[in-house]
């Protein structure tokens, strides 16, 4: 078997701070391509300082869209995560999860908070 995928968050954002959507996507972009093809990754969250939700989200939580639970939790591996990004990455896979089993649940309970604001969810 082929050696681990390493992916490190630091190293493709550019940055400590792991704090915008859009640096979650080129994470993404890495864990999905690494999923696709069956290869275990290990994604390292050395040397940053700065988290958030968001990130995490559009970095790990929208594989819950495309791949099964089971598969991501066999593949994909963190290390050097401090214990308040663990809490994070919890947070982020659990809102995940409970979306991608009922997304239209999810975009109706907005539209009924929000009204017309949103346009379409």
């Amino acid at each position: 078997m082929s050696e681990d995928i390493r992916i490190s968050m630091f190293e493709v954002v550019g940055s400590p701070f792991c704090v915008a959507s859009d640096d979650g996507e080129k994470i993404h972009k890495h864990l999905d391509a690494a999923l696709r093809e069956n290869q275990e990754v290990v994604l390292s969250f050395h040397n940053v300082t700065a988290l958030t939700g968001a990130f995490l989200s559009a970095a790990i939580g929208q594989l819950y869209g495309t791949f099964s639970e089971e598969k991501i939790q066999s593949l994909l591996k963190v290390e050097d995560a401090k214990p308040d990004d663990l809490g994070l990455l919890r947070s982020a896979v659990n809102n995940a999860k409970l979306y991608f089993k009922n997304p239209e649940r999810f975009k109706q309970a907005i539209r009924e908070v929000m009204g017309d604001e949103v346009g379409d969810v």
